[in-house]
């Protein structure tokens, strides 16, 4: 398993280190995951999320090949501006869904940890034509989020840029704890936050200034489980759960970050699908009988199986048996009455707004 910098920090905290796409990370602290889930929500939280990837995109022709690789028109975003964005197959599936940061001379392009090598081959591999330079900084950026209502606080502390002026989806370079880093208000838990890139040889350091900054704000280092139960609450997908290379956009829901009046790879695979309509979509469900609709179980409606859970817990903010999954979409109407069988006994939900809890961003 490859290590994150702060692999050595984990252990002495106490973190449960477990296999996460290779990577050893921390599942968890002694204070365990439902108090580090109830500190993003109500305070701060402090994850190690340096396996991701971070590629650095530049050249004369950057802009016309990244609005050609993913699916958001980036001639709408300004310097300092970030949005979430999908690479697609040419047949509409996803590779895997990134985070891109326009900066002044440069993109920076965030990806999921599994898909890190397989997203620099594909992005290289449709680079030939345009004089792009596309650099893996991954090894050498540590990556770390600090999130929740009392994140702006602590992280105030520790840098000079005015953060009460930078708005959800816009970012600053600046400095923090006297350390040059790139600080964006983005996350991936519903909660305000932020995400910090910087020299990965201060990964430490900087932990540690964060961890002391927060040590009166109720904010706690949190794992991987919490992780999951706060972008689920918030609905958020995760790539090989609610989306992956078998999954187009439009049943995932992710109509919204698609530019249609642009070209790009997979464009008139997923037009077709728009024309005619997915055939399943991406559901939330509630359970009515009392049971916790783990991933993989199948969905039915009536006798027949009809899906599978995407992922699926109690949730620790609402205190209730929730899922998320996939449905004919002639039965994903909010209100439809579907069963999870579990065990081979099948258990009555039904279909509810989604996302379950409402972010809180800026």
């Amino acid at each position: 398993m490859r290590k994150t910098p702060l692999y050595d920090t984990h252990v002495a905290l106490g973190g449960r280190m477990v296999d996460f796409a290779g990577w050893a990370l921390p599942v968890q602290y002694p204070t365990g995951p439902l108090a580090e889930h109830h500190a993003v929500r109500t305070a701060a939280g402090l994850f190690d999320i340096d396996h991701m990837g971070q590629f650095e995109l530049s050249g004369p022709d950057a802009d016309p090949y990244l609005q050609y690789i993913q699916v958001w028109d980036t001639d709408r975003m300004q310097p300092y501006e970030a949005h979430y964005s999908l690479l697609l197959y040419s047949d509409g599936a996803i590779v895997d869904d990134i985070f891109l940061y326009r900066l002044p001379d440069r993109w920076l392009i965030v990806v999921n940890a599994a898909n890190r090598a397989k997203d620099l081959a594909w992005l290289r591999a449709n680079a030939l034509g345009f004089d792009v330079d596309l650099i893996d900084r991954s090894d050498e950026t540590c990556m770390l989020a600090l999130q929740g209502p009392a994140a702006e606080v602590i992280l105030q502390q520790l840098t000079p840029a005015p953060l009460a002026e930078l708005a959800t989806r816009t970012a600053v370079e600046t400095t923090i704890a006297g350390v040059a880093a790139l600080v964006g208000r983005t996350g991936y838990t519903g909660e305000d936050g932020f995400e910090l890139y910087f020299p990965a040889e201060q990964a430490a350091p900087l932990w540690q200034a964060l961890l002391e900054a927060g040590a009166g704000h109720g904010l706690l280092p949190c794992g991987l489980a919490a992780r999951d139960s706060l972008r689920f609450e918030a609905c958020m997908p995760l790539y090989g759960h609610e989306i992956d290379a078998q999954t187009n956009p439009l049943a995932a829901r992710l109509g919204w970050v698609i530019s249609w009046d642009k070209e790009f790879v997979g464009r008139e695979a997923l037009l077709k699908v728009k024309l005619e309509k997915p055939s399943t979509l991406l559901i939330g469900f509630e359970m009515v009988e009392k049971a916790v609709p783990r991933e993989q179980y199948p969905i039915a409606i009536g006798d027949e199986i009809v899906g599978r859970v995407t992922t699926g817990m109690k949730s620790p903010t609402l205190d209730r048996f929730l899922g998320m999954g996939y449905a004919p979409a002639a039965h994903s109407a909010v209100g439809t009455e579907i069963s999870v069988v579990i065990r081979g006994q099948p258990k009555l939900a039904r279909i509810v707004k989604r996302p379950f809890y409402q972010p809180r961003y800026r």
